[in-house]
């Protein structure tokens, strides 16, 4: 068969196997629980909308418009026992507000005339917010890469392990073993992060935490997602490659911590640069083109408003040509160091001296 067919069935082999994983499947469901709770929870924690017992006769436009739930009652004496015994937030008579403790601002805020506001930047959403968004996209991008790039090393190291890759390399070249697992990896990670995708946009529609204030989170995040996508799979490509040279290198699945040192760090260094340095422009500019923390640094930039429109096509290009030259490199160094299994392989070692293996 073609190198093509071989590296098709090497992907479908190893995603059919973790998909049927029971470790692959718990994570992947406990991670859309987490989405779930994680977005539709907090709505139904927030004590729903205020009540309000106002006298009968009394305009309660204001407060229904509000969103506030109204309450009518026969007297001023009915509503105050409904406050003091807790059946209402609040009650509204005769222009005074009644609560027990703190004043309840949203009824205040109905009642009162507010002068009109013009943003002169709508599309800026609340200090918090702005604040969590590079922590998301730089943790999604560093559990993701750690969890499914040590999966990927596991499984190189099992099969040396059992010597099962003896059997796989006398059918298909260690390249197209490898191209497989990158790919089937990739593949796997991006279904992952899409559907966790999918249920968190669900969610937040589901209880209309869409918007912050008058400014729709979905619409301001949407550019910085679009180009997540590409820089996330091209990152991870790059990653994948390091993390199956690191289980090539090693005999016994003990090994891979040490093995996989410098993975790790190369996956870290970059995540904590970009929650540390998120707010210095200058740094983050650097890091944008730096191939390890560019798909982090570049969607957090384009979601500040901070990068010009060319600069993502660059870095993108710049990651691409990093994650073509990884892998031929990874290729080197897995034909190197697959089929030995008398302990742990040197880079030097793998580099210098490959196994003589079909193809």
């Amino acid at each position: 068969m073609s190198s093509w067919e071989a590296t098709r069935l090497v992907t479908a082999r190893e995603i059919k196997v973790k998909i049927r994983d029971k470790a692959f499947l718990i994570s992947t469901a406990f991670l859309l629980i987490f989405a779930v709770l994680g977005t539709v929870l907090p709505s139904f924690f927030d004590g729903g909308p205020t009540s309000v017992a106002v006298v009968a006769g009394t305009s309660t436009e204001p407060l229904t418009a509000a969103g506030l739930e109204v309450r009518e009652v026969a007297d001023a004496a009915e509503a105050e026992r409904l406050v003091r015994d807790g059946e209402v937030d609040s009650a509204v008579v005769g222009g005074v507000v009644l609560a027990m403790e703190d004043a309840p601002d949203d009824v205040v805020s109905a009642l009162s005339t507010e002068p009109e506001v013009r943003l002169l930047d709508a599309d800026v959403l609340s200090a918090t917010l702005a604040f969590l968004i590079p922590y998301l996209f730089a943790m999604t991008f560093f559990f993701t890469s750690l969890m499914f790039g040590l999966q990927i090393a596991q499984s190189v190291t099992e099969e040396k392990q059992t010597r099962i890759v003896e059997i796989l390399v006398s059918s298909v070249p260690p390249r197209v073993l490898l191209t497989g697992k990158v790919l089937a990896g990739a593949i796997l990670a991006f279904g992952q992060i899409a559907l966790l995708a999918l249920v968190a946009v669900a969610g937040l529609r589901f209880t209309g935490g869409e918007t912050d204030g008058d400014v729709s989170l979905l619409k301001l995040l949407a550019p910085a997602i679009g180009w997540f996508l590409p820089f996330f799979v091209v990152g991870f490509v790059l990653l994948a490659g390091m993390w199956a040279v690191a289980g090539a290198l090693v005999s016994r699945q003990e090994d891979i911590n040490s093995a996989s040192t410098p993975v790790q760090l190369t996956i870290m260094l970059p995540f904590f640069g970009v929650i540390f340095l998120s707010g210095n422009p200058l740094a983050m500019t650097i890091m944008s083109y730096v191939p390890f923390s560019a798909p982090i640094a570049m969607p957090v930039r384009l979601f500040t408003g901070d990068a010009a429109g060319w600069e993502p096509i660059v870095s993108l290009v710049v990651l691409v040509l990093a994650a073509a030259g990884m892998l031929i490199a990874a290729a080197r160094l897995y034909e190197g160091s697959l089929l030995r299994t008398n302990g742990r392989t040197s880079l030097a070692q793998a580099w210098r001296s490959r196994e003589a293996l079909p193809g």
